[in-house]
């Protein structure tokens, strides 16, 4: 199982990289590349109709501005879509590309995290991954579990 992480612009890629990050701490398989919505829209076709078929379970894409291309390879491709708005030099404070991916029609639907929200998104993907996988699951369960003991150490020393 595989997951595509795929951007607009080389420029998002400090955003995804947080995606890629934790991917890669859940040893889960990734692939990255930009598919741009508006400048290369027969690679988003071919990406889009075919990703499927080279083993990949759930894209993670992400996108500034108008921020098409989560939506677009949701309109096309069978598997699920991970939006993650990001916040671009083009950006109207980021609701452009956050309203772009939230406000899907019925029948296209995308899953959208937060604004730069990429390391969510590659939790996200984890998980749904996790749902057949029992090793994934595993670490998913020990990333969560650390989340809380960080937060209850956190708190102790808060209490001294």
């Amino acid at each position: 199982m595989k997951v595509a992480v795929i951007m607009g612009s080389i420029s998002d890629m400090p955003i995804m990289q947080e995606a890629i990050d934790i991917l890669k701490a859940f040893e889960i398989e990734i692939e990255v590349d930009i598919v741009s919505a508006h400048r290369t829209p027969e690679k988003l076709f071919d990406f889009s109709h075919n990703a499927h078929t080279r083993g990949i379970s759930v894209v993670i894409a992400g996108a500034g501005g108008a921020a098409h291309l989560p939506g677009m390879v949701a309109s096309m491709s069978p598997l699920p879509v991970i939006g993650v708005p990001i916040k671009s030099s083009n950006s109207i404070d980021g609701w452009d590309s956050v309203l772009s991916i939230l406000q899907m029609p019925g029948g296209v639907p995308v899953a959208t995290v937060a604004l730069n929200g990429a390391k969510n998104a590659g939790i996200l993907a984890a998980q749904i991954i996790g749902s057949h996988n029992k090793s994934v699951m595993e670490k998913i369960i020990k990333y969560k579990t650390g989340l809380k003991e960080a937060v209850n150490i956190a708190s102790e020393s808060l209490q001294k």
